[in-house]
């Protein structure tokens, strides 16, 4: 590799990864806890749990449900419902001022077997909640989410020209050699390279899902313009359904699964809502193997005849959103890959922080390629 090739990547190196550096610490730091949100509420408390009955006790309707969270908060509309991953026992029920996107919101957790109020549990306050603000949209909302996104870019060209910038120590240095004889510096710039091969798959992976996921307000509005269209053209001009005149969400909730069999249920979204129409109530349907339980399928009930309207396939780029999000916080293999996750990420704490006090304690009379030993082409 030629010396002027060398210092091309090397500023490329340099400049991305300085722009990027400390967004990436943060991200980093607040997305460690993040990794074990769901059993950091369990030692916590803050996670609702269901009293114990028989396995098998049947659930009441869907519409009775509503009922009992919409009492808690008369003056608000329902925009979501899920059953609890881990207990569908469990219905949260998410409730919204009115039906547009919006930060403020209450949540209310039903019983399923009896219909009884569980909690009313706050999403949107405490340490947890600070964390996963900074570490989505810096309190910016879209405008934040963007800005990050354009962070997890930089991110990707620091790890390419890192690597290429790697291979002129491979003919030098034995694989993950760290020169303890040589100075602190030069121990700190081995150390640096050699976690960041290591933990080179797993960052860009973290890195390019955590970029798509940025994207994902943006792409859901080209999902409903591109594919929906079409699909409300008899609705044309008719405003949003009135809540009394729509149909029992129980029916809706059959008709459903009878038109996706196999499947059950990751969340209903209200007509007017993000994830819906004005005249449908949209129920998002997965499967039960590890790839397609993150796959939910939407499915658009007419929300005054409780007729399915349509079961869209959904589009590449939302698969690829919907796989990028349980990715980017290791949420395929339970806790061992969890904790994996965590090394990994303690270990690009490791390589960012020694990448900036490289940065820091440089030396500008003699380059760090020098220093270290490496032999460039055409190099005086």
């Amino acid at each position: 590799m030629s010396a002027r090739t060398v210092r091309t990547w090397a500023w490329l190196h340099k400049w991305s990864s300085l722009v990027c550096t400390v967004f990436m610490l943060l991200l980093c730091l607040t997305g460690l806890p993040l990794i074990f949100h769901h059993e950091i509420g369990h030692l916590t408390g803050t996670e609702v749990e269901a009293p114990e009955m028989a396995a098998g006790t049947p659930h009441v309707s869907v519409d009775r449900i509503l009922d009992v969270a919409k009492s808690r908060f008369p003056d608000r509309v329902v925009q979501f419902a899920s059953p609890d991953e881990d207990n569908p026992d469990i219905w949260f029920i998410t409730l919204t001022p009115t039906p547009e996107p919006t930060d403020d919101f209450r949540s209310v957790a039903v019983d399923a077997r009896t219909g009884e109020v569980l909690a009313s549990p706050r999403f949107d306050e405490g340490f947890m909640w600070i964390l996963f603000k900074l570490h989505v949209d810096l309190f910016a909302g879209l405008a934040g989410k963007l800005f990050l996104g354009f962070m997890g870019l930089l991110l990707l060209v620091a790890i390419v020209s890192g690597v290429v910038l790697y291979s002129p120590f491979m003919r030098r240095l034995a694989f993950g050699e760290v020169r303890r004889d040589r100075s602190t510096r030069v121990k700190w710039l081995d150390l640096h390279n050699l976690l960041g091969v290591v933990t080179l798959a797993w960052a860009f992976v973290v890195g390019a899902t955590g970029m798509i996921n940025t994207w994902a307000d943006l792409l859901i509005k080209y999902w409903q313009h591109d594919q929906l269209t079409h699909l409300l053209e008899p609705y044309k001009g008719q405003p949003l359904v009135p809540a009394a005149q729509r149909a029992s969400v129980q029916k809706s909730y059959e008709a459903a699964l009878a038109h996706v069999p196999g499947t059950k249920l990751s969340f209903v979204a209200f007509p007017g809502t993000a994830y819906s129409s004005p005249h449908h109530t949209a129920f998002f349907l997965k499967g039960d193997t590890p790839l397609t339980s993150k796959l939910p399928r939407p499915v658009l009930v007419d929300a005054r005849t409780a007729q399915v309207s349509a079961a869209p396939e959904l589009p590449w780029y939302l698969t690829a959103l919907l796989v990028s999000q349980p990715l980017h916080f290791g949420d395929y293999a339970g806790l061992p890959m969890k904790i994996l996750w965590a090394l990994l990420d303690l270990a690009t704490l490791v390589v960012l922080g020694s990448g900036l006090y490289l940065w820091l304690r440089r030396r500008a009379p003699q380059p760090l390629l020098k220093e270290a030993g490496v032999a460039l082409e055409g190099a005086p």
